[in-house]
Order: C-alpha cells, then sequence, then structure tokens
C-alpha cells in the first residue's frame, strides 16, 4: 500500500510539473467564446472614451479647467452575467489618465463618513490636523450606461448582438452633455462534429 501511494505522489508530481504558463498579450483579440469579453470591454471602454472627449461641447468645457465627474457601475441588461465593475473601471481609468477630468468616488462614502467621523469624535487625532466634515467637493458631471444584448438561434448559428450606452449628465441642470453607442455582433456556428 505504502509504494502504492508513493507511486500515485510521483505520478501526480510528474504530471503537475510538465505543466506551464504562459503569459499572453492582454490586448490580442479574444475568440474563445461568443460571450462577452476582454476584447469587447476593451474596444467598448476605449470608444466610448475617445467619443467623449472629443466630443466638441466636452473639449471646450475641459480646455480650462477639470470639471469633476463621479462615475456610475453600469447597469447590465443582457441575460449574460457580465462583470460590468470592469467595464465601468477601465473607462473611469481611461478619463482620468486624460487629464481632462477629476473624480470623486461615491462607492467609498460610507468609508470616509467613518474615517471622518474618527478624525473629529475619537479623541485620537490632532484636532488641527483632522480633515474638516462639509469641505468635499461636488460632482459637476455623472458618466453612466448599460449594456444590453439580443441573441438570436437559427439551427446551428447562434448570433449575439451587444449594445453599449453611455451617457454624461451635468448635475446641477439635468441636461444630458454627451451620449454614444458602441454596438458588437458575434456570430458562431457549430460544425457537424459538435464544436
Amino acid at each position: 500500500m505504502k509504494y502504492v501511494l508513493m507511486g500515485l505522489l510521483a505520478s501526480t508530481l510528474l504530471m503537475t510539473g510538465c505543466a506551464s504558463v504562459q503569459y499572453g498579450d492582454a490586448t490580442a483579440t479574444e475568440t474563445t467564446t461568443i460571450d462577452f469579453g476582454s476584447t469587447d470591454l476593451q474596444i467598448t471602454a476605449e470608444k466610448m472614451v475617445d467619443s467623449l472627449l472629443s466630443f466638441p461641447p466636452i473639449v471646450q468645457v475641459t480646455a480650462t479647467r477639470r470639471p469633476v465627474m463621479f462615475v456610475d457601475t453600469i447597469k447590465n441588461k443582457s441575460m449574460e452575467h457580465i462583470d460590468t465593475e470592469s467595464i465601468t473601471d477601465s473607462i473611469s481609468t481611461k478619463v482620468l489618465r486624460s487629464g481632462k477630468f477629476r473624480f470623486v468616488d461615491m462607492t467609498k462614502v460610507a468609508e470616509v463618513r467613518k474615517q471622518l467621523d474618527y478624525q473629529a469624535n475619537s479623541g485620537m487625532v490632532n484636532e488641527n490636523k483632522a480633515m474638516q466634515m462639509g469641505r468635499q467637493v461636488g460632482a459637476e458631471y455623472m458618466l453612466y450606461g448599460n449594456l444590453s444584448s439580443i441573441v438570436k438561434r437559427a439551427g446551428s448559428t447562434k448570433d449575439v448582438y451587444y449594445k453599449f450606452t453611455m451617457k454624461l449628465m451635468h448635475i446641477e441642470s439635468g441636461v444630458l452633455e454627451w451620449q454614444d453607442e458602441k454596438e458588437i455582433r458575434k456570430v458562431k456556428k457549430k460544425s457537424l462534429f459538435g464544436g
């Protein structure tokens, strides 16, 4: 029994020892499935940010100042499980790195409030060095959007259409300052052999 266990352990080590991990190009076109994937995320984020930053009224507004924006999480209206937080992060990262906007992070309001309360009321922080309540900068713009899809099947063919829409609203006036959409269509045909 002892030799059998040692033999199993040795063969397991040999099999796992032969596996190799390779790095791939994170920006290479991903064609593994018809589902929404990394390539779709990258081209969507790129298209939306380019459209926003090149829209003439936005170019004019950001020519002499960096307005404050907050980005709402993209809503997933498709039937597929899609990490829309990742799409939101990619878009907000590209916008912030453009240097045209500043951001407030609405996802961390509770944590900020807790820290400000600690600084003001714990007695542990020098009151001359504590951050003050009521001094945060309000967002002037809200960037938000949604992702929807339509799936059709006919025989061995599956067709998936994705539509990604984004909007920029001026918060005080409620005026929609910019909107654009990116469409993606993917078609998959099953082979005769089930592939």
